[in-house]
């Protein structure tokens, strides 16, 4: 077997692996991708694939696995290293890496999505008490942001477009991340606060999460989502289904979390039955969403 073929099985291995992830920790993201091109579905599970796995570092599988927090750290570190090695080489004897760094130096993704994703990752091995404005605008945009920037790299790769259009996808990746990280922080809310000492929501912490905070953070993910779904159209259309539906999918979430008290967040996690789910997807396969909102 010469060189190439055995880089060639490798890069596949691993690519079979990376997506093995998603299906594992997230249905509504596997459900979306499922309407993504074959290509474009594999670079996206790459890309969530190292997310996931750097995500697990700081919340929970380390620690559960005796790594004291300098360890998490060091594990963290070790992680960011060897995928900036890889962008730059070509090669990670990890995997997850390997697929990611495989699908980064294709479409683009490099240090500055990189870098601040990591950033924000480290920043969960430390109590959160309460960010500032400032530091939540930086959190958010590091763990979430930028991945709605590498996954638009992903749908808009081979199709090119004119720079203001891209643009105006950019922002529409940005606000569609930020949301679905909002909407977690809501989910999660008793989680992140009891057994992780977080608290990511400026103005909340030591002080009582009433129903006027929820429902201005209500409000401020329906702008992020308003903000995406001006743009969906633009994308090609493999990727505007997909993200159409991943978007109608934590617009759902948002509206189950409008109604849901918000001393009920502390003690349960919010989800969409399946049988929504369903009817969610059917009506986005059909070019239809809540009166047209997510058309596809």
């Amino acid at each position: 077997m010469n060189p190439s073929s055995s880089l060639a099985l490798y890069s596949a291995t691993a690519h079979t692996a990376a997506a093995q992830v998603i299906t594992a920790y997230s249905t509504s993201f596997s459900l979306a991708t499922r309407l993504l091109p074959p290509t474009v579905r594999g670079m996206i599970q790459d890309i969530y694939a190292l997310v996931r796995v750097a995500d697990e570092i700081v919340d929970g599988p380390a620690h559960e696995a005796g790594l004291a927090h300098a360890e998490c750290r060091h594990t963290l570190d070790t992680l960011e290293a060897e995928t900036l090695a890889a962008l730059h080489g070509g090669f990670s004897a990890n995997v997850v890496v390997h697929a990611f760094a495989t699908t980064a130096r294709t479409i683009g993704i490099d240090e500055t999505l990189v870098g601040p994703f990591f950033a924000s990752m480290r920043r969960d091995l430390d109590p959160v008490v309460s960010l500032s404005d400032d530091e939540y605008r930086t959190y958010v945009h590091g763990s979430a942001e930028v991945v709605g920037l590498m996954c638009l790299r992903a749908f808009l790769h081979g199709h090119p477009v004119p720079d203001g259009v891209r643009r105006r996808l950019e922002e529409g990746a940005r606000r569609l991340g930020a949301a679905f990280q909002k909407i977690n922080f809501l989910r999660d809310l008793g989680d992140d606060e009891d057994r992780l000492g977080r608290a990511y929501f400026p103005g909340t912490g030591p002080e009582p999460f009433d129903e006027a905070r929820k429902t201005q953070i209500v409000a401020d993910i329906d702008a992020d989502l308003a903000a995406a779904r001006a743009v969906v159209p633009l994308l090609p259309p493999g990727p505007r289904r997909a993200t159409a539906l991943a978007a109608a999918l934590f617009a759902e979430l948002n509206e189950r979390l409008r109604r849901t008290p918000a001393a009920t967040l502390r003690t349960r996690r919010v989800s969409v039955p399946a049988a929504v789910k369903a009817r969610i997807v059917a009506t986005v396969l059909a070019g239809t969403q809540t009166g047209r909102r997510w058309a596809a």
